[in-house]
């Protein structure tokens, strides 16, 4: 939908919208509270610093409506589709399904939550890395980290729904 329609859209509609991008009922009223927004940059603005203020008890929400990295998501709903295509480009050998998987043991066995990373336009390869790599973290840093993917994967769904998606990824390259 372009910025018109997300100013005017149903507060209801927009909301299940918003909770699918992330599912923080804060997040999503703080997004919806801002409209009308000026420009699509302004909408983006005001949801990432609501993303700033992520409690844990919001990270853990949000964890719950995550697959594990290289597993596919099931069902119909727009968190399952957007879930299939941001990790389309992971795990698609044996041989990488088995190492995702045996990494995704061990950080729910070190951390107690699955393995968040926003891993859109990732290869496995990197994505492995990345779970390697936080492994090694400490409690709080993993903490940070966690909401730090987790915002990065609300902010993108958002500018998805705005129709912006391009635009993310070529600043993020």
């Amino acid at each position: 939908m372009d910025l018109e329609g997300f100013n005017s859209a149903d507060r209801a509609e927009l909301r299940a919208t918003l909770l699918a991008c992330c599912d923080v009922p804060s997040w999503a009223d703080t997004v919806l509270a801002g409209r009308p927004y000026a420009d699509t940059g302004e909408a983006l603005r005001v949801a990432g610093t609501a993303a700033g203020a992520f409690t844990p008890a919001d990270v853990d929400r949000a964890l719950a409506a995550h697959p594990r990295i290289g597993e596919r998501a099931q069902g119909a709903s727009t968190e399952a589709a957007w879930s299939r295509k941001e990790q389309s480009s992971v795990a698609t050998d044996e041989q990488t399904r088995a190492a995702l998987l045996a990494g995704n043991q061990a950080y729910e066995a070190r951390f107690d939550r699955v393995f968040l990373v926003n891993a859109a336009g990732l290869d496995a390869q990197t994505v492995l890395a990345k779970l390697q790599q936080r492994l090694e973290n400490d409690d709080a840093t993993e903490a940070v980290a966690t909401a730090g993917e987790l915002r990065g994967i609300a902010l993108r769904r958002l500018a998805r729904v705005l129709d912006l998606e391009d635009e993310l990824t070529e600043r993020r390259s």
